[in-house]
This record gives C-alpha cells, sequence and structure tokens, in this order.
C-alpha cells in the first residue's frame, strides 16, 4: 500500500523521533506485561551483578515491536554505565564490519544486534568465538603469506533480535545462555500503557477513549502508541483537544482499522482467500499473486495478527478462512465444508 499503516508493527520513521522515544520504559521497573520475561531478566541482572560478572548473551524473539529493543535498551541502562552499542544483521555483510564495533567494546558493554537472523554465515561464524571465547581471529594477507592473527576482545554482553527464530542456526542460538520469547499483550496491559503515554504527552482524555485504543491495537505497544498519537492529532484538529470515545473511534475510522484492528490490507487478504478461493485452502504465493503483495509481508505482517484472533488456520494445503472470519467479512458461511483432507501414512 502507498501509505503508511497505522496498525502496522513494523517500525516507521515516526517511531524513531524523540517524541517517541520518549515513551518507552527506562527501567525494568517500568516494564508493563511480560512478566515472566522480566521476572527473569531482572534475575539474571541482579546475579550477574552480584559476581561482578558481564550478563550472558541474550536473545529476545517475537513479533515485530513487542519489546525487543526496548529490552536491550533497559538492559543497557541498568548494567552498564555507556549507552547500548546498536547495529543489525543487514548491516554486518562482512567480517570487517563487525571488528571495528568488538574491537571498540569495553567489559561489560551490551551490542545489540537486530534481525540477528540476517547475520551473513561468514559473519556469523565469526561471532562464535567472539561470543564464546571473547576473542577473534583475523586472517592478514593471504595465500602462502597469510597468517591469522589473534585478538582478544573485553568480556561484554550480546542481545540478539530476531522476529524468526527459526531461521537462526541451531549453532547460533546455543550461544545465547538467555532466550525469551515474546507474547502479544493483553488489552489490559495496552490500556495501561497507553494511560502512561497520554500523560507523559501531557494529553486530556477520557478512559474509555484508551480502552477503544488499546481494543484496537493488535496486542502491539508500538502500534498502541501509534495510533495514540493519530487520535490525538484528530483530536487536535476536529475536535476540541480531548480525546473521547467519540473522538478515538472517528480517528481510528477515517485511518481505517475497524474495531477488531484490521485494516485494508488485512480485509483484502481475508476478502481474497474468501471470494476467489472460496474461503481456502490457499498457498501462500497465490494469495500474494492475487493481492499483488510480496510474500514476506502478507507473513510477517498480515499473517500473525489473523492467526491469533483465529481469522486464518494453517493447513498442509494452504491458508483457510474460519466461520469467525466469514462472519466479521460479511459474507455468508458455507453450510457444509468440506473435511479437510488430514492423509495418512499409509
Amino acid at each position: 500500500m502507498a501509505r503508511e499503516r497505522v496498525i502496522s508493527s513494523e517500525r516507521q520513521q515516526a517511531d524513531n523521533d524523540a517524541a517517541a522515544m520518549t515513551l518507552r520504559p527506562r527501567t525494568l521497573s517500568e516494564m508493563v506485561g511480560q512478566r515472566r520475561i522480566v521476572e527473569k531478566v531482572e534475575i539474571a541482572m541482579h546475579a550477574a551483578r552480584q559476581r561482578g560478572e558481564p550478563l550472558e548473551h541474550m536473545l529476545f524473539d517475537g513479533p515485530p515491536g513487542l519489546g525487543k529493543t526496548t529490552f536491550a535498551h533497559v538492559v543497557a541502562r541498568e548494567m552498564s554505565d555507556r549507552p547500548l552499542r546498536l547495529t543489525s544483521g543487514p548491516a554486518l555483510s562482512k567480517q570487517a564490519d563487525l571488528m571495528p564495533v568488538l574491537t571498540n567494546l569495553e567489559r561489560g558493554d551490551i551490542l545489540f544486534i537486530d534481525e540477528v537472523h540476517r547475520l551473513p554465515k561468514i559473519v556469523e561464524e565469526f561471532l562464535y568465538t567472539a561470543m564464546e571465547d571473547f576473542r577473534v581471529d583475523v586472517t592478514i594477507e593471504g595465500g602462502l603469506r597469510g597468517r591469522v592473527v589473534n585478538f582478544n576482545l573485553a568480556p561484554f554482553t550480546l542481545i540478539g533480535a530476531t522476529t524468526r527464530a527459526g531461521m537462526l542456526s541451531g549453532a547460533m542460538r546455543d550461544r545465547f545462555g538467555l532466550q525469551f520469547h515474546l507474547e502479544f499483550y493483553g488489552a489490559d496491559d495496552l490500556h495501561t500503557i497507553l494511560c502512561r503515554s497520554a500523560t507523559r504527552m501531557e494529553l486530556e482524555y477520557e478512559d474509555d477513549a484508551l480502552i477503544t485504543i488499546a481494543h484496537r491495537s493488535r496486542g502491539t505497544p508500538r502500534v498502541a502508541n501509534r495510533m495514540l498519537r493519530r487520535v490525538r492529532d484528530y483530536a487536535q484538529v476536529r475536535a476540541d483537544g480531548k480525546i473521547t470515545r467519540r473522538v478515538a473511534e472517528e480517528a481510528l475510522e477515517l485511518q481505517g482499522v475497524d474495531p477488531l484492528g484490521l485494516d485494508e490490507l488485512d480485509r483484502a487478504f481475508l476478502t481474497a482467500l474468501i471470494q476467489v478461493y472460496e474461503g481456502g485452502p490457499a498457498g501462500i504465493d497465490a494469495l500474494a499473486a492475487t493481492m499483488g503483495q510480496e510474500r514476506d509481508t502478507l507473513e510477517d505482517v498480515v499473517e500473525p495478527y489473523l492467526l491469533q484472533i483465529g481469522f486464518v488456520v494453517r493447513t498442509r494445503q494452504g491458508r483457510q478462512a474460519t466461520r469467525a472470519a466469514f462472519e466479521h467479512m460479511g459474507f455468508e458461511p458455507p453450510t457444509q465444508r468440506d473435511a479437510q483432507d488430514e492423509g495418512t501414512l499409509f
């Protein structure tokens, strides 16, 4: 789609401005939701501080917008006096890109690699000894005169973030001593996050308005805060500046977001699956071709939420719309669907 999707959990430029950054928690005590992960991280940090050792390497996986980068910033702030060192898998195309990052680290520093699953194989293997032994082996010159030089590194903590944990090699995954999977947030947690954000933004609001936004935020804090900013703009221009439930509903309707948090792209996916493929099953490549979208866009941005709310199921034959999806989209559910052919071994 040409315009940015307000409900997209992918990072957008507006999410990186100073105002948006101030909405992020700064300490573990400010974190809302993900309580089991917060408790485990808190214990790990406390134990590392008592031993006077760097924190074990950590891996956060889960859909975009759930707080993987936020956790990295919080851990860096509580474990080190130095700022978080940030990079990403696509930015490290060769070993030479990683060397300046590693050699400039000091003891206890936190290195954050976003989209760690996109590290090239040669860079990933280069990280193995850095993570295990805090050293790297660099080949100088080539051919018969080539020699290997060992560089010792200061003990550091690597925090990796990935939206596709299955794409990480087993060898890479095993080198993270602490591994956490982030789940979607409940409406109550999102409401708490929105209350804090609205207070920091000095907004005048009704509680019902924030509840409305929370229920349309697809279980994702990034989406919730982005919606709040769009509702704030609408209230400022079309209302008296106060965010009421009516104002929130009108603002989100203008953005094309329905009461379940679906927008035009979600509805186009369901419409194609129901009308073109009679509810499925249909392959993801066929759906992408029908809609004129990239397969990755449908798999990473559209499908996770539709699967979460039970509008789509994955079968061996492809994607299939559920009765709830038919009813929400205003189509007559099939009265007698063919039973899914599960197949047998024989």
